[in-house]
């Protein structure tokens, strides 16, 4: 489970050895779940921008000091880290792409940049990872790029800092 409250952060997604992989019945809803699950841990660092979309793609339970990520879907997010913990998302992409839909791993993909670029910036670990499922997707630079580029502008919040950007007129 991810939680934020109070200031702090708490992840409990990665590295719990003990933990056995299961069997589970790969769905695409379930691919998609595991998929930005990767993308939000691979770095290990968790931050406000990935937990918000977390919740607004799974909801949240929100009280005064904790938010829930998953709360909405709780028995299939907890599947999907359960999942994460327990493969390497080389396995989770020989299991998951053959039952995906062309539109399905291109919405999974798009969801993940999103998902790194969040706050802005997406992180070397976060790179790598994108480059690996747009790879094992079949999906080319070329085909790619427009969506990446409207992704990187709609994240770009620099723009309203004055950072490079000049007054009309």
């Amino acid at each position: 489970m991810l939680t934020a409250g109070g200031g702090a952060r708490f992840m409990t997604v990665s590295g719990n050895e003990e933990l056995m992989p299961q069997p589970i019945d790969m769905t695409p809803w379930l691919a998609f779940a595991i998929s930005l699950i990767y993308c939000v841990t691979v770095d290990r660092d968790v931050d406000a921008h990935e937990v918000g979309r977390l919740v607004s793609t799974f909801g949240g339970k929100i009280s005064p000091d904790i938010i829930e990520v998953g709360a909405t879907h709780r028995d299939m997010f907890h599947r999907a880290v359960q999942y994460v913990r327990t493969h390497k998302s080389d396995d989770f992409l020989r299991e998951a792409t053959p039952i995906l839909t062309d539109r399905q791993r291109l919405t999974i993909l798009l969801n993940m940049v999103d998902t790194a670029l969040a706050d802005s910036r997406a992180e070397p670990e976060e790179r790598n990872l994108l480059e690996n499922f747009q790879k094992a997707f079949g999906i080319s630079d070329e085909r790619f790029r427009p969506y990446f580029e409207v992704i990187l502008l709609k994240n770009d919040r620099s723009i309203f800092t004055g950072a490079g950007v000049r007054p009309a007129g």
